[in-house]
This record gives structure tokens, C-alpha cells and sequence, in this order.
């Protein structure tokens, strides 16, 4: 399976559903590496086309085809914006209520989400993430900790330590940073300059 935002910045998918939300906060812009999707209509459509095929698959459910327009584009930055929150484990808020259907499907008891265009995708975000927390996978979906990326990634170590998309790259830049600072904090001031050119102590 193929996930646009989450695959432009080759990051492991998350499981089932929950691909979804973690493909919707990777559409945010990182530096130089990508445009934000949800900054036009020309790039949110084919985005929202592409995840909703990719959820269908994972689902085996079908999912509307969605238009997006200037408004729904302002709301879906907003909903990012508190997914965001609720990813780093700060307070948010739901908006308006969001809808969701039960139905029986091969003798279980299935939750789907309801309501149409931009309302059907919020219900499709929320409802991942309750059936990610009742599986136990949420709290591995992660917000990389370097404020220069802050991409959505999936964490597979096994005790859920992870706290950079990539050790690699992230966690050296962050490393090389704690270090200069560290440095920085242990080395002499500088003398000042006296009038005669003698420095000053």
C-alpha cells in the first residue's frame, strides 16, 4: 500500500487504520522536503483520493470520494492542528461533534465512520483513533521530537522509546546541538576589553 504524505518522507506505515491518521498529520510542509497538502485544493484532492483508496484497502470498506474546497481546507489544518495536540499528549478539542456508524459485519459488531466531504474524514480520523486505543497500538504513533521536522511515525522498538523518525538524521542534528550547547556552557567568558588594551577579568 501507497501513502502519499507518509511515504514522501519514507517513513514506516503505521497498522491498518491508524495509516490514516498518521498519513493526515504527515501532510503538514518539513523544511525543504515538502509542500503542505492541505495549503490548496490541487494538492488536497489528490491527496484525500489516495488515502481514502489506501483506508478502503486496509479496511476492506468502502470510502466516499470527498471534494474539498478553500473552507474545508481551513477546518482540515485546524483538525491537523489538534491532532497534533492530542498526538503529544496535550489537551484538545473535538469541535463539533463527530458521527460514527455501528453495523454487523461477519458476525461482529464494526465501527464506521459517517456524514459526508470534510465531516466524513474528521469521523474517519476520530473513529482510527479510538480503535487505536482500544487495540493498544496509539501511543506508538509519534510526533518526531527535532522542531525542524515533527513528522508522524510509527514506533517498533520494543519497549516504545523512540522519540526521532530517524536516529539517523534527526536524532544526530538533535545530538550535535545538545552538544554544542553543552559545550558552549562549559567554555571560559570571553575577557572584555579595557581602555589601555589590557582585558578586563
Amino acid at each position: 500500500m501507497s501513502w502519499t504524505a507518509t511515504d514522501r518522507y519514507r517513513l514506516r506505515t503505521a497498522p491498518s487504520g491508524l495509516a490514516l491518521v498518521q498519513d493526515f498529520l504527515n501532510t503538514k510542509a518539513i523544511k525543504t522536503y515538502g509542500l503542505d497538502l492541505l495549503s490548496d485544493a490541487d494538492l488536497a484532492r489528490p491527496w484525500a483520493a489516495e488515502a481514502l483508496a489506501e483506508w478502503s484497502r486496509a479496511r476492506d470498506s468502502e470510502a466516499p470520494e470527498i471534494s474539498l474546497g478553500p473552507g474545508d481546507l481551513r477546518a482540515l489544518r485546524d483538525l491537523r492542528a489538534s491532532f497534533v495536540s492530542l498526538v503529544d499528549g496535550d489537551e484538545t478539542d473535538l469541535g463539533k461533534p463527530v458521527r460514527a456508524d455501528l453495523a454487523l459485519r461477519d458476525g461482529a459488531v464494526r465501527l464506521f465512520p459517517s456524514g459526508t466531504g470534510r465531516q466524513w474524514l474528521a469521523s474517519a480520523l476520530w473513529t482510527e483513533t479510538l480503535l487505536a486505543q482500544q487495540a493498544g497500538i496509539w501511543s506508538r504513533l509519534k510526533l518526531c521530537r527535532l522542531d525542524g521536522c515533527r513528522s508522524a511515525f510509527y514506533d517498533v522498538s520494543r519497549n516504545n522509546s523512540g522519540v526521532w523518525h530517524d536516529v539517523r538524521t534527526c536524532g544526530n542534528v538533535a545530538n550535535l546541538r545538545a552538544a554544542r550547547e553543552r559545550k558552549k556552557a562549559l567554555s571560559p567568558a570571553t575577557p572584555v576589553p579595557t581602555e589601555s588594551g589590557s582585558p578586563r577579568r
